[in-house]
């Protein structure tokens, strides 16, 4: 027994060194560069290099710079507010980030070449995702996605977040959120929207993202 607590005890140890090391005094530790940054705190989700290969969490490579920093921003409780954007994972990995670091890493994966999703969908659910993107829904409502996102899923900075290639998995999670306002951190744009859409329009369109190059 005491062989097992005292193993137990050294990985515990050397799962803690990281964490001693950065969070030592400054005048012995220098700052920690995007890219140690990006490698050490980000890497076990979205990858180095912001190409997620987890389909629930999103690829950050290519993504408009303003639009990280902001959301990075938003994920970070202060000491008078919540987080604006909800998520006990992101709210913690932000917590010891300063702004200068945030807006290194928009920056940073901004810069990053996007290997785009290679899940494989219904043909059909591609092509009703497609028409939905492209022009909407006129009997419901629905504006056409490519109003605010381009026609080829670029994103327009700063507000609107690039699309194409996204994992289906991640952008269907977060159009529920954005319904169900349990993401809110867009003034309300996404949920004007997702009012009118039908699950089988989400799931669709989700699916089409995931193809667009």
């Amino acid at each position: 027994m005491k062989i097992i607590k005292n193993t137990v005890m050294l990985i515990a140890l050397a799962l803690a060194a990281p964490i001693s090391a950065e969070t030592s005094d400054s005048s012995n530790t220098a700052p920690a560069t995007v890219e140690e940054i990006a490698s050490g705190i980000c890497a076990g989700c979205h990858n180095a290099d912001g190409n997620s290969v987890i389909p629930m969490n999103p690829s950050l490579a290519g993504q408009h710079a303003e639009y990280i920093t902001k959301q990075l921003i938003d994920f970070k409780a202060t000491e008078s507010a919540p987080p604006k954007r909800n998520s006990p994972v992101m709210s913690s990995m932000v917590a010891a980030l300063s702004a200068e670091d945030m807006k290194k890493l928009g920056e940073y994966y901004a810069k990053q070449k996007a290997t785009p999703s290679q899940a494989i969908a219904d043909e059909d659910v591609i092509k009703m995702g497609k028409i939905l993107y492209h022009g909407g829904n006129l009997e419901s409502g629905v504006p056409a996605c490519a109003s605010c996102h381009g026609p080829n899923g670029s994103g327009i900075p700063p507000h609107y977040p690039r699309l194409a290639g996204q994992h289906a998995e991640y952008t269907l999670t977060q159009l529920n959120l954005f319904n169900a306002g349990d993401r809110a951190n867009d003034n309300g744009v996404m949920l004007k929207v997702l009012t009118r859409m039908s699950a089988q329009e989400k799931r669709a369109v989700s699916a089409y993202i995931a193809t667009m190059r």
